[in-house]
């Protein structure tokens, strides 16, 4: 399994914690320096929804007026940014052959992990 996430990030943190206990294995991404990719992310824009994916408590989400832009964006267009920008992407991202998760909900890490 690959985690997209960011050491900075509490929400990561507990993610990692999770599986950790857990037990399952997972390869660690910092999602800031390798982004998910375009298949990845729309995977995950399949699994949750395009405006799921974008870390709207960030300060380049709120700099770049994505909320303004999101209205009009094609799926296209949010991939190509989301997979140039690992700041945008809500965190931490978890992906397993047909599974994937985004963000951190326990309840689903429990059915899913």
């Amino acid at each position: 399994m690959k985690l997209y996430s960011y050491n900075k990030c509490g929400t990561c943190r507990k993610a990692i914690q999770f599986l950790e206990n857990k037990k399952v294995k997972f390869e660690l991404i910092d999602i800031t320096e390798t982004p998910p990719t375009k298949q990845i992310l729309k995977a995950a824009i399949k699994a949750k929804g395009m405006k799921k994916l974008f870390n709207t408590s960030g300060v380049q989400y709120r700099e770049l007026k994505i909320k303004d832009k999101i209205k009009t964006m094609t799926e296209n267009q949010a991939v190509d940014l989301l997979a140039s920008n690992g700041r945008l992407v809500k965190r931490p991202i978890a992906v397993d052959k047909n599974k994937i998760t985004v963000g951190f909900d326990i309840e689903e890490y429990k059915k899913v992990w």
